[in-house]
């Protein structure tokens, strides 16, 4: 939990409540928290279902990894320490987009078990949804559009998840992808027909 540093501060209640912004919305506010190694197709799939749901009339958000980086968390390496901060400032910020009424997915590693729990605690039941995108390092290495395993084999880069950092694989994930052998489309149906049967889609 990080250190509330600001004193003199006061918590104000909304007028507008969660439920007023869901029923302006037509659908429920969610986090779509996508997790698994780098280059398993976190982005790709979260893209996909951005384009799903604007194509529905929903209103939805990607927050991916790098962009984040590039304005946030900008200030944020890849220490275990910087890596738990990303994720809690993320978690922050995707929990806001829920609440809003918004359908947020989030494309991060996120390699630490408790970092992702501690993002589910913040949201209420039904809001997060652990979306684990399973595949070898294997699988990503071959694919690896940013050459960063290759780095990471050759020493460039320290600290890289699934070569000398470990991943934590989610033990209560609400949906497994199989990014071994289904393609996106595939991939992007199942999570489509999850967020339909769980009652996402509506109010």
């Amino acid at each position: 939990m990080a250190e509330q540093k600001a004193t003199n501060v006061t918590w104000h209640a909304h007028k507008v409540q969660r439920a007023d912004r869901y029923k302006l919305a037509g659908h429920k506010g969610a986090v779509l928290w996508f997790t698994g190694l780098s280059a398993c197709g976190k982005s790709t799939i979260a893209n996909e279902i951005d384009y799903r749901l604007n194509q529905l009339g929903k209103r939805s958000y990607v927050l991916d990894g790098d962009n984040i980086r590039m304005g946030l968390n900008k200030n944020l390496g890849f220490s275990a320490d910087d890596r738990a901060e990303n994720i809690r400032r993320i978690g922050e910020v995707s929990k806001l987009f829920a609440d809003s009424g918004v359908i947020a997915s989030t494309a991060f590693i996120s390699p630490y078990r408790a970092d992702r729990d501690k993002v589910r605690a913040l949201l209420e039941p039904g809001q997060f949804i652990e979306i684990y995108v399973k595949a070898t390092v294997e699988t990503c290495e071959k694919r690896d559009p940013k050459g960063l395993y290759k780095k990471a084999r050759a020493g460039e880069i320290k600290g890289f998840t699934g070569i000398d950092d470990p991943y934590e694989a989610p033990e209560k994930a609400e949906l497994v992808l199989d990014a071994d052998n289904k393609g996106i489309e595939e991939l992007s149906n199942e999570v489509m027909a999850y967020l339909e049967a769980n009652g996402i889609l509506s109010v």
